[in-house]
């Protein structure tokens, strides 16, 4: 393992050990206009939601680090205090990336990389037709972190108005991930696709897991299970009681009968972990104390 010491390297590197480490980080997708009007249109992925009552969120267009400028999103918050905050989907990446170059001040982004412009209903800039949610915001902050290239600068913004394509929305009324089918930025050149590596983890909060300090310790010791089974087999309440193991038993296929009579350690463990990649957790935990 190396050790940096982020005094100690160019800031540029150091830049790209940051981008390349945390990540995937989501896109805001920025426009803005300043105090004459003209319209800007930036992608930022520093960036995330900060608060739901009220409703903040953060993006940092940073200073450029080779040479200590600074983007006119920037210029154009402090000039306006308003912004409009699109979501990047997967089907415009290209002509967001196009609008990443740096034009003249004055010039349009929108019309560059051929996005569609519409009004928004209580701030001056426009918001991309094309994003599949738009927040409309007030900047309420703009917070300087230094004045070197590479020093950012959060622009607190408070979302006064939200617009959702309705054809990203599950039969619940609630956005469904793979409709949105959103990107992140990675670091150097890359980009994540939520669509295509997506994974549920359920949150503990309907029941009170027990912990991974309460595992039996051939379990917690286990050298198949790995620290993902664990967190999963922890996550339970309680542990399936003996009427429930028996019945696992007295239904279980073949292979699991010659795990749970005749199978290594390592042999259970492995099938237990099969169980829980399938999202059978109960069955993983039948298994694994099946042969006690």
């Amino acid at each position: 393992m190396i050790s940096i010491d982020p005094k100690e390297v160019p800031v540029g590197k150091l830049h790209g050990y940051l981008l390349g480490a945390v990540s995937p980080r989501p896109i805001c997708f920025a426009s803005t206009v300043d105090s004459e009007g003209n319209i800007n249109l930036s992608p930022y992925s520093f960036f995330n939601v900060f608060s739901a009552n009220p409703p903040i969120m953060i993006f940092s267009p940073a200073r450029r680090v080779r040479d200590n400028t600074t983007k006119h999103t920037l210029e154009n918050v402090l000039e306006t205090k308003e912004v409009v905050i699109n979501i990047v989907s997967h089907a415009m990446v290209q002509q967001m990336s196009l609008s990443s170059t740096e034009y003249a001040k004055g010039v349009n982004e929108f019309t560059k990389a051929g996005f569609t412009q519409m009004p928004s209903s209580y701030v001056k800039p426009p918001r991309v037709k094309e994003a599949p949610v738009q927040f409309e915001c007030k900047v309420n902050e703009v917070i300087g972190l230094g004045s070197e290239g590479g020093a950012g600068n959060l622009v607190v913004c408070e979302v006064v108005k939200v617009h959702i394509h309705e054809e990203i929305l599950d039969a619940n009324g609630t956005i469904d991930p793979f409709k949105i089918d959103t990107v992140a930025r990675m670091g150097g050149n890359w980009y994540s696709r939520a669509k295509e590596g997506i994974f549920e983890v359920e949150k503990p909060l309907r029941t009170l897991g027990m912990g991974v300090d309460r595992l039996p310790m051939a379990i917690k010791l286990s050298k198949t299970l790995t620290g993902n089974d664990l967190g999963i087999l922890a996550n339970v309440e309680n542990l399936p009681d003996a009427e429930k193991i028996n019945t696992f038993v007295s239904n279980a296929s073949e292979p699991h009968q010659y795990v749970i009579t005749s199978g290594s350690e390592t042999e259970l463990h492995e099938e237990a972990q099969s169980l829980l990649q399938q999202g059978k957790v109960t069955e993983a935990w039948c298994l694994l104390l099946s042969n006690k």
